[in-house]
């Protein structure tokens, strides 16, 4: 009886396994780049958050107030008369901090100041939200006495002011805002919780709508 050879022992090559740690540390780093990215997204073209730094939208906006700002629908449903921007204001540097005020009128309405009133196309507006401090007590009046009262707003452009008329330098100040230099509308307080909430934009009766506005976008 023949008995068969044994087949020869032949030492075995196992790849060697990535440690736990090391798969761990992968999939972290995954994990933490593709948060980054869907926060960039976000930022850029969804919402951006912006913390209130001066008075000039008191009563409505408080310092240290944080906002979210929408960004996204502006693009298909445009800025109207009421509605708070956050923008870079003309001729200021890049990098400049932006400023944040209330839409007054939109491209071809004619804005006056008329006592102590802003007139929208012959209407003067109701604002309730304006602040009463300073020194007209809530009338809106021109930055300086010699500065000009009266405007008309060209195609893509905004005219917006502060609801703290004494302490906001805007578009009586800087003349119109270019749309494109808008990065969004003021949607909603979130900081600090005791005064969050949606932030509600008014309506203005009786004014009529805007005639076509001039083509030139110059401030």
């Amino acid at each position: 009886m023949t008995i068969p050879e044994a087949p020869p022992i032949v030492d075995a090559i196992v790849p060697r396994r990535r440690s736990r740690i090391i798969d761990s540390a992968v999939e972290i780093g995954t994990t933490v780049v593709l948060a980054v990215l869907l926060y960039l997204v976000i930022q850029t073209f969804l919402v951006g958050t912006y913390r209130v730094e001066q008075v000039s939208m008191q009563p409505t906006l408080q310092p240290d107030q944080h906002l979210l700002i929408d960004k996204l629908t502006p693009h298909f449903d445009g800025y109207s008369r009421g509605d708070i921007i956050v923008f870079h204001p003309p001729d200021m540097p890049a990098g400049s901090t932006p400023y944040i005020k209330r839409v007054i009128g939109v491209a071809g309405d004619h804005i006056e100041l008329r006592a102590g009133k802003v007139v929208v196309n012959g209407v003067a507006l109701v604002e309730p939200y304006i602040s009463n401090d300073g020194p007209h007590h809530g009338a809106t009046e021109p930055i300086e006495p010699d500065f000009q009262t009266t405007w008309d707003v060209p195609a893509g452009t905004l005219f917006a002011m502060g609801d703290h008329r004494a302490r906001s330098v805007d578009s009586r100040a800087f003349g119109v805002v270019a749309v494109d230099q808008v990065i969004g509308r003021a949607w909603l307080r979130f900081w600090p919780l005791g005064g969050g909430g949606i932030i509600q934009v008014p309506t203005y009766p009786g004014v009529p709508d805007a005639p076509a506005p001039a083509t030139s976008a110059a401030p």
